[in-house]
């Protein structure tokens, strides 16, 4: 009765809701524990689909529009089958490269790669700004290699002064 199991959702009060609230943050915390911390490390969209399913879900045991333990459970099994997925991408380079992508060279000794750029909506005002962010420069003729890596972070490769 105290987290209003079998309660119509409009029925819950401040109370119920509250405590579900607590008791599902407490149990996602294990479920995403039982996946693997990297999900909420890396911003893939391998890793973000399974945060926005998992919030979604969590989010009806919460207001009482999903049974409460089976939405649990439920939630339990994504996790794990997302993490089942990222082994067998590790395992499986091209399995890899089709759940989470491969990184675009976006410029290659000081010269942009125009077509990479526009396929990955990257202005040249959002590669300048990583510039700066990233490589701590304003000038491109600096950098060996930029990339648009899997997770969509342009990362630079400075060259090499001789």
């Amino acid at each position: 009765m105290l987290l209003g199991l079998g309660v119509e959702p409009k029925e819950l009060s401040f109370l119920q809701v509250s405590l579900r609230g607590v008791l599902v943050f407490i149990v996602a915390l294990f479920i995403i524990r039982a996946g693997h911390k990297r999900s909420l490390a890396r911003k893939t969209p391998f890793d973000a689909a399974l945060l926005v399913i998992l919030a979604s879900v969590l989010s009806r045991a919460i207001n009482g529009s999903a049974s409460f333990l089976p939405t649990l459970g439920g939630s339990l099994i994504i996790v794990l089958f997302h993490r089942l997925l990222g082994f067998a991408a590790y395992r499986w380079h091209t399995l890899g490269i089709i759940i989470k992508g491969e990184p675009d060279i976006l410029v290659r000794d000081g010269q942009r790669d125009r077509a990479k750029m526009r396929r990955n909506h990257i202005s040249d005002h959002d590669l300048e700004e990583d510039l700066r962010l990233e490589a701590h420069t304003e000038d491109l003729d600096e950098i060996h290699i930029a990339r648009v890596e899997r997770s969509g972070d342009i990362s630079f490769i400075k060259k090499q002064n001789v």
